[in-house]
């Protein structure tokens, strides 16, 4: 068995550059968000209700659940919380 060098976790579990990004981009929301409830002092039920979504889905949220969160919802979530998303896109290395 051979050890292969990965520049991040994302490039071991995913196939292609665009499945790779698509995660990072969502883990970087989602860390967001968590933060944000996490300063704020919200509880699960107070933040489902300022983000336009179910108690439930806070709660998977909290627990890294990516492979539920679209980045459309996130960056949803993340407005509806004040927070402001930019984006950068640069070359690839």
């Amino acid at each position: 068995m051979s050890k292969q060098r990965h520049a991040s976790v994302w490039e071991a579990i995913e196939d292609t550059p665009a499945e790779v990004e698509n995660l990072k981009l969502r883990s970087e929301l989602m860390m967001a968000l968590k933060k944000h409830i996490a300063r704020t002092e919200m509880s699960q039920a107070q933040a489902a209700k300022l983000f336009g979504v179910t108690q439930p889905q806070v709660s998977d949220l909290m627990r890294g659940k990516i492979n539920l969160f679209g980045i459309d919802a996130l960056v949803n979530m993340a407005a509806a919380a004040g927070l402001h998303v930019e984006i950068r896109v640069r070359q690839a290395a």
